[in-house]
């Protein structure tokens, strides 16, 4: 599975690149704090349901609490025809503790 670190999406963010940053978390999770007001919010267990709403064309940044959520949604759109999927190792605990403290994590 390909990753991203959390150096590499604030980079991304900073330079106004063109790519979805998927928030896979609950949405108890998201009002309490979310990486980027780009960030997109699909619940992980709604994303069978929602895959239409994803552009495939896209490089895709999968986040969750800690990465293994994201993960697993990654494997699952990598076996749903999408090729550009990165998982954002550590996710948001990682981006709390090396890019922005005053993320709150639920």
């Amino acid at each position: 599975m390909k990753e991203k670190n959390v150096q590499e999406l604030e980079s991304m963010l900073n330079n106004n690149k063109d790519f979805i940053l998927l928030d896979v978390r609950t949405d108890n999770e998201v009002l309490i704090s979310k990486i980027s007001e780009k960030s997109y919010h699909i619940p992980m267990n709604d994303i069978p349901s929602r895959i239409s709403e994803l552009d495939n064309n896209k490089e895709i940044i999968v986040y969750c609490k800690s990465g293994k959520r994201s993960a697993r949604v990654c494997e699952y759109l990598n076996n749903n025809k999408f090729s550009n999927i990165y998982n954002l190792k550590g996710g948001i605990l990682a981006w709390s503790s090396e890019i922005d403290p005053s993320i709150l994590i639920a």
